[in-house]
């Protein structure tokens, strides 16, 4: 009997192949991990066929009802697996831990199967997915392009059809990025909603669980099963919302004006994109972004840098070498900042978080590019903390505000790049965002990752309900402009960049 297609697969896809034919599925995992290794770059690790036998038996004993029945998965090289080294991104820092992160557990109790650790910028300080010793990761579009970081390698793996679901981390967009740039779902979840623990820290009272995966409904199921509060995890907090039934946002809030620097074809999707948005009734509402980015200034230039410092500062002084120079100086940076400079920045994000807050008493969440731009490997070589800077201008404030975040494919450039738009909501609105990525699929056929495979449809749930928020009509500005060509394969734009709203 011919093995089943290995490739490009979503969650039910997958259980529903085990559960209908165990052996056929078996052999196309099989094949699956023969491909694994598609030259971009992407894994540090992956299973051996020994181990890969050792889980199809362990699976095999297990009930075929688990939510997650042989869906093979991957996570970045900071997690903890027992059996497997972590590296975060550094040779001179592996170790081989003695038990698995309870996230990753929690998928593999539910039946996934790990196939492989993946590539990332070193100890998760980056956002291009270049400074790393295992070779820079390849955009499985055009490899000339970046594939966007830390979480390069998980991204990739999602979008190259090799796994339906890949954990990652996300501290200043790490895990928002890299879906934008890959056309993929990237979920940042709700800082202290998932367990961190056995998760290399990169800024600890920052950083956040990512899940990758090809629909919006998988991200959401992947999200079901990991969550949930840790006691061993000083930073994991309950979910203080009771509600089970989510309202889709609708009115959003967007930058009365973004910095595209230079990107006009970046600047053409979104002008796609916004005209895509109003055809589904979303209220569209420029607002000032001015706090917001106050916020992400804290985090490259404040003294959370030294939060870095203390996380993995004493490694880096006694390992010196085994560090990715860049890497290297921006965590050292972390030294030049005094307690009294740690307190006035606490106390500035305090008043600047009144601030964000207002944005949400009337919109029901913020609408943001991406990320302005998509870079060279070449640019990220000749300006890594300058093109670091802008990658991360719309998604550095995220993790500061204490917000959740979710990435989704909006179509493509004229250049045939992915482009992707993010929805941010205030802490624990995580289902809130998923249903509104459900309907944006539901309504924008897409394809799955980079594979070239349609994506299936989107089913509405009819638990979502409309915002009760009053809505801000606007003119509809931008279907006027995707006539001139905001979604086509055009090459011209408006003269003006100022505000279209």
């Amino acid at each position: 009997m011919p093995s089943v297609p290995s490739k490009g697969r979503t969650l039910a896809e997958w259980t529903a192949a085990f559960r209908n034919d165990f052996a056929a599925a078996a052999a196309s995992l099989r094949t699956l991990r023969e491909q694994l290794d598609t030259g971009a770059n992407a894994w540090i690790s992956r299973i051996t066929p020994e181990r890969l036998e050792r889980e199809l038996r362990r699976l095999q004993s297990q009930s075929p009802t688990l939510p997650l029945y042989g869906v093979p998965f991957a996570v970045k090289d900071n997690f903890d697996v027992e059996g497997w080294p972590t590296t975060a991104g550094c040779p001179g820092f592996a170790y081989h831990p003695g038990q698995t992160a309870p996230a990753v557990a929690r998928l593999e109790a539910a039946g996934a199967i790990l196939v492989g650790k993946t590539n990332l910028d070193q100890f998760a300080t980056g956002l291009a997915g270049t400074r790393t010793p295992y070779g820079a990761v390849s955009n499985p579009f055009n490899s000339a392009y970046v594939a966007g970081g830390s979480s390069a390698g998980s991204a990739v793996v999602v979008a190259e059809g090799l796994v339906p679901l890949a954990l990652g981390t996300d501290t200043a967009g790490s895990g928002r990025i890299p879906a934008g740039f890959n056309n993929v779902v990237g979920l940042k979840a709700t800082r202290g909603r998932c367990s961190k623990q056995g998760v290399v820290p990169a800024c600890p009272s920052l950083d956040c669980l990512a899940i990758f995966a090809l629909t919006a409904d998988d991200a959401d199921a992947v999200l079901d099963i990991i969550e949930g509060f840790d006691p061993d995890d000083p930073w994991s907090r309950p979910d203080p919302t009771t509600a089970s039934s989510p309202e889709i946002p609708r009115v959003l809030g967007i930058p009365r004006c973004i910095e595209w620097f230079g990107d006009n074809r970046a600047e053409l999707a979104w002008l796609g994109t916004m005209a895509r948005m109003e055809d589904m009734g979303m209220a569209l509402h420029a607002v000032d972004f001015t706090p917001l980015f106050e916020l992400a200034s804290l985090l490259y230039h404040g003294p959370w840098i030294a939060e870095r410092h203390a996380a993995l500062g004493g490694f880096i002084e006694a390992r010196a070498d085994a560090v990715d120079p860049v890497v290297r100086a921006i965590i050292m940076r972390g030294r030049d900042f005094s307690a009294s400079d740690v307190f006035a920045a606490r106390q500035r994000r305090q008043e600047l978080l009144r601030e964000v807050g207002s944005l949400f008493t009337s919109h029901d969440a913020l609408l943001v590019p991406t990320a302005p731009g998509h870079p060279l490997q070449t640019e990220i070589a000749d300006e890594p903390l300058e093109q670091d800077s802008r990658l991360g201008r719309y998604a550095s404030f995220v993790n500061l505000a204490d917000c959740c975040a979710v990435a989704v494919p909006a179509g493509f450039r004229v250049d045939g790049l992915p482009f992707g738009v993010s929805l941010v909501a205030p802490a624990w609105q995580d289902r809130r965002l998923l249903a509104w990525a459900r309907e944006w699929q539901r309504h924008t056929p897409s394809l799955r990752g980079a594979t070239g495979m349609p994506a299936p449809r989107t089913v509405a749930r009819s638990a979502s309900t409309v915002s009760s928020k009053p809505r801000i009509v606007i003119a509809g500005p931008y279907r006027q402009l995707s006539r001139l060509g905001g979604w086509q394969q055009q090459s011209h734009l408006p003269e003006t960049k100022e505000n279209h709203a």
